[in-house]
């Protein structure tokens, strides 16, 4: 089961967030699948997912996506991606 914590951060306060779960395994070929359904439910735009994203996940449990990781216009500073296996 995956379960990850997704945050829009402005200003450093939280605008949004969501615990997203889905019953099956963490595979790197799945995980731009699960940002995209995040962002479906957040009403946002799907960033590009980068090697260094997908990296920063495995290793570090969280990744973050600036504006300038959006085809489109955002209004907030960043996009917090985290396990949320422990909340």
């Amino acid at each position: 089961m995956i379960r990850i914590w997704a945050k829009i951060v402005k200003e450093e306060k939280i605008l949004k967030d969501i615990i997203f779960e889905k019953f099956c395994n963490f595979e790197i070929d799945n995980f731009y699948d699960c940002i995209s359904e995040i962002c479906h439910k957040l009403d946002i735009s799907t960033p590009v997912v980068l090697s260094k994203h997908i990296f920063h996940y495995i290793n570090f449990n969280t990744t973050i996506f600036y504006p300038q990781d959006f085809p489109e216009e955002v209004n907030f500073d960043k996009f917090v991606i985290e396990e949320a296996s422990n909340y």
